[in-house]
C-alpha cells in the first residue's frame, strides 16, 4: 500500500493535539500543538548526527503540510 508522504491526524483524547504522520525515512509524528517529536525509527550515532540536522526541516515541512491542508479545507 502507498502512503502520502504526510498524513494529518487528531483524536478525540488530546482534543487540542494536531498530529501530522511523516511516513518516510525516518518516520516520526509531531504534535503541532508543542512540537514534540516521536521518532519511529531506531538510529544509530552516524544517523542522529543527521537527524538532529535536518529535524528543523522535517519540522516545517510538517507545518507546511499542514498549512496547505488546512487552507484546501477553507477554500471548499
Amino acid at each position: 500500500m502507498d502512503f502520502p508522504k504526510y498524513l494529518l491526524g487528531d483524536n478525540s483524547d488530546f482534543p487540542t493535539a494536531i498530529f501530522i504522520v511523516h511516513t518516510e525515512f525516518p518516520r516520526f509524528i509531531i504534535n503541532l500543538e508543542n512540537d514534540e517529536v516521536e521518532w519511529l525509527e531506531e538510529f544509530d550515532q552516524h544517523d542522529q548526527k543527521e537527524l538532529e540536522a535536518e529535524t528543523e526541516n522535517y519540522i516545517n515541512e510538517a507545518t507546511a503540510f499542514y498549512d496547505r491542508e488546512i487552507a484546501r479545507y477553507e477554500d471548499d
